[in-house]
């Protein structure tokens, strides 16, 4: 598999001389082509500082990120919008959708944005939405559905213009038990059929149990690393609760 994300021993400071905060402490690490890839720690540990760094929302203070060859580090602004465009896909908490238009609008506006013709924009549409069970909702306005549905729209949006890297933050954060099971396995079917590559932080040992790889984050720098390999899910998920104790979370979360 090729590489698609590597970090290089990456710093991040907060603040100045007088009240410094390093959120970051020279972490290191990869990601391969059709990985799907968590990140967990406790609040503050510096986990989602990472996410932010490697989405280019936040800079970095030292080190380099590479994504699919390029150095995301040393891109200008008007670069750095161009790429997260064409590169980067984004599932939040909180859905980011746009309530004056449909289903269909929301995620075909990344299409329409990179100037895809109207004839491709209907086909990625549809294919992406047959994958993840989301026709129905194709003509309905985010206030007409459910929260797992407007998640599993914001991932088909994400997904759309086949971005090298989706990154998606605490995405089972609003959702209950059931909604959360079923945008996890639309995940699964992003990562499997779909090839995505995935970096999720999340907070949640279930959540988490769905990955390929977990990287924990401790006091702003690697701490430890579990690889799922042949487990079942259940197996990773005990190994998980496991790592999560050393971190000082309870059975159920880092927080």
């Amino acid at each position: 598999m090729s590489e698609i994300l590597r970090v290089e021993d990456v710093e991040k400071y907060y603040g100045n001389k007088g009240n410094l905060t390093k959120a970051l402490n020279h972490i290191s690490f990869t990601v391969d082509s059709g990985e799907f890839v968590g990140v967990m720690g406790a609040s503050g540990s510096g986990k989602t500082t990472l996410l932010n760094c490697i989405s280019t929302i936040d800079t970095v203070t030292n080190g380099r990120i590479f994504i699919g060859g390029d150095n995301i580090t040393s891109l200008k602004p008007r670069q750095l919008s161009k790429f997260r465009r064409e590169q980067l896909g984004f599932i939040f908490q909180d859905f980011n959708l746009l309530d004056t238009l449909t289903a269909y609008e929301n995620i075909a506006l990344a299409l329409t944005i990179l100037k895809r013709s109207p004839k491709e924009i209907e086909r990625k549409v549809d294919a992406v939405a047959r994958q993840l069970d989301i026709t129905g909702v194709l003509k309905k306005y985010p206030y007409q559905m459910s929260g797992g549905q407007k998640q599993r729209v914001a991932s088909a949006r994400a997904i759309v213009t086949d971005p090298a890297l989706v990154l998606a933050d605490e995405p089972t954060g609003a959702l209950d038990s059931k909604s959360a099971q079923m945008l996890l396995e639309s995940f699964e079917t992003l990562n499997k059929t779909l090839g995505a590559t995935i970096m999720m932080v999340t907070h949640d040992a279930f959540t988490a149990s769905y990955c390929h790889r977990i990287l924990f984050i401790k006091d702003g720098k690697l701490f430890h690393e579990l690889i799922r390999g042949t487990d079942t899910r259940k197996q990773f998920f005990d190994k998980i609760i496991e790592v999560v104790s050393l971190l000082g979370g309870d059975n159920r979360d880092v927080i």
